[in-house]
């Protein structure tokens, strides 16, 4: 008989009435899994770095978007990330997002990737960005994935800030930046789903138990920036090929 863990404030609730039998893990066996106390991951829990257990009648439990979650806020940890930086960093993944998704955000995190978005408030921003900033503008620097809206608060990508306000002094046209953003999610989308696929249907098989293989571990720690390096080399190579042929109307 799987032990209850009683009523939970904030529980996810399933009326769905599936076995819990199906994938799913108790609380014991989840701090066994992730190798977590149960106070630590209650106190995840109540900092929004991992979703409430899911609801059972009494019983609460755990599934494989837990797991991924907690590998992705224990990978940022080893990085050196404060806890209010992985705050924000973990607010900016959707809530839909799959165990895939999020295994493959903590696989291709940069150990230099440090520099996560700083919460601002307007006035904040507009001392920032050394100037009064319009509604228009706000838009051309969220399309441009400067910043992001949080409420009534901004997520500001602080070095890239002084980049998207230059674009903003050259007039750039925020109907540019939102189709560029479009190209920029779409591709990165499709990008990102093949190298997942490849990366799991080719390198992952060759070792036993990859996803708790050190050798594993150490052979991605040293692929992410060939790959991030591959991928700038190849953007740099196609605008430089567009550039030399543009499109004539």
């Amino acid at each position: 008989m799987v032990k209850s863990e009683g009523p939970v404030d904030g529980v996810t609730h399933d009326a769905s009435g599936a076995d819990p039998q199906d994938g799913l893990l108790t609380l014991d066996e989840l701090t066994s899994r992730v190798g977590l106390t149960v106070r630590t991951v209650r106190f995840y829990t109540s900092r929004g770095l991992v979703p409430p257990p899911i609801r059972r009648g009494r019983s609460g439990y755990y599934s494989a978007v837990h797991i991924a979650r907690i590998e992705l806020v224990l990978e940022l940890q080893s990085h050196g990330f404060t806890l209010s930086a992985i705050e924000r960093y973990v607010a900016g993944i959707p809530a839909d997002a799959t165990p895939e998704d999020i295994a493959l955000a903590r696989t291709m995190l940069a150990p230099w990737q440090s520099d996560l978005p700083v919460e601002m408030d307007r006035e904040q921003l507009e001392r920032k960005a050394g100037r009064a900033l319009s509604a228009e503008d706000v838009a051309t620097l969220q399309a441009l994935g400067v910043l992001r809206i949080r409420g009534a608060s901004y997520l500001v990508a602080s070095n890239q800030l002084a980049i998207g306000i230059r674009l903003l002094e050259l007039g750039f046209p925020r109907e540019v930046a939102v189709a560029a953003a479009a190209v920029y999610q779409e591709h990165g989308e499709q990008m990102a789903k093949e190298l997942y696929e490849v990366i799991n249907d080719q390198l992952a098989p060759l070792y036993d138990d990859a996803a708790t293989s050190e050798h594993f571990r150490e052979i991605m720690e040293r692929l992410k920036p060939l790959s991030v390096g591959g991928l700038v080399t190849a953007y740099e190579s196609a605008v430089a090929r567009a550039a030399r042929n543009p499109r004539r109307r």
